[in-house]
């Protein structure tokens, strides 16, 4: 399969790493937005020490004129031009952006400009990633299909940030060790836009009854003083964050998803009983589930590590959007997404 891929960022770089590696794909092309990454070597913007004679560029008119299977949509921000533009072209786009989950949940002009592109092109395009994507959708399937009856599925996503050295995000942007105060709406609503559309699709394809989609936060205040690699956390000042994004029925959650994000566990809501980073998914009705995902990694290691949580899912997913009928799809409507992690020189009859 013939690969374009579109954005080099820190989840772009290594999925371009990627397909380079990738047993069934070549790579053709590469978008880049700025003028210092245009004309390198694809395998130089992803770390590799050899060159594989595809140069990146920003002229997105040449990359749309390509002919290519499918592009890895992982730019800063959604373009629902530029992405028109590639699915009336005839390529299929996976994109680790939040913005296709469930098309009912789309803003109606977006969602009637790319499904008229992609019946235009023959073409699909597919929103996925680890966190919403894998977490709130493959592994939820796989989870109800033991139930009969279900109360309430909660997912918990941990995230431990005391060992990132950057004061500017989690001071600044964050708010980790300012005086305590009300969670702005405006923050959780952005974290339900992504979120509340994923699970809207499980919803939906399980049965289960929603009347409204709700999301709130809620600051924790640092029990103590407690200095973590960015800098000092004083006690009493905001030390944990947890956002809430719940399908409500009957003023009863039945689909939850918090992110807690921490840069100590030493907080005063000892309820919200804090894990090390991961995920936590708890089913509770007939068929009752504790299930808990955590990253043997160790903290120096992370920021190798994470950026292929999102990135490998989203190649992994190519041969299943390629394969799709055209239009927006969902991971209840496509086949399960397989891994082919063979070498190279495999036989085609063998991928």
């Amino acid at each position: 399969m013939k690969i374009i891929q579109w954005a080099t960022g820190n989840i772009g770089a290594r999925s371009l790493r990627a397909v380079i590696e990738h047993p069934a794909m070549e790579l053709v092309g590469v978008w880049v937005s700025s003028a210092e990454k245009a004309g390198r070597d694809a395998a130089e913007l992803c770390g590799l020490d050899r060159e594989i004679g595809v140069a990146a560029t920003n002229d997105a008119d040449a990359l749309v004129a390509l002919d290519a299977d499918c592009v890895l949509y992982m730019r800063q921000g959604t373009d629902v031009y530029e992405l028109a533009r590639l699915l009336a072209s005839g390529k299929n786009i996976v994109t680790t952006r939040g913005d296709f989950h469930y098309p009912p949940m789309m803003e109606p002009e977006a969602r009637r400009r790319i499904e008229q592109a992609c019946s235009a092109g023959n073409t699909s395009i597919y929103s996925t990633g680890s966190s919403p994507g894998f977490v709130t959708e493959a592994l939820p399937i796989q989870l109800l299909s033991l139930s009969r009856r279900l109360d309430c599925l909660t997912i918990d996503e941990f995230a431990d940030l005391g060992s990132r050295n950057s004061p500017q995000l989690l001071f600044e942007l964050m708010g980790y060790g300012k005086p305590m105060r009300e969670f702005h709406p405006a923050h959780a609503e952005h974290v339900k836009a992504d979120f509340a559309s994923s699970l809207a699709q499980i919803a939906v394809a399980c049965g289960i009854a929603i009347d409204s989609w709700e999301a709130h936060g809620e600051y924790s205040a640092a029990r103590e003083t407690v200095e973590i690699a960015a800098g000092t956390i004083p006690q009493g000042s905001i030390a944990a964050q947890r956002i809430t994004v719940a399908g409500i029925c009957d003023g009863k959650p039945r689909l939850r998803f918090r992110a807690n994000w921490y840069a100590t566990d030493k907080i005063e809501n000892d309820d919200w009983e804090l894990r090390e980073s991961g995920w936590r998914l708890k089913v509770g009705g007939d068929t009752p589930l504790d299930v808990g995902v955590t990253f043997p990694v160790a903290p120096e290691e992370y920021a190798a590590f994470t950026p292929g949580l999102t990135a490998h899912r989203a190649v992994n997913a190519v041969t299943a959007v390629c394969a799709a009928s055209p239009g927006i799809r969902t991971t209840v409507d496509l086949p399960q997404v397989v891994a082919n992690l063979g070498a190279r020189n495999m036989d085609v009859d063998q991928q």
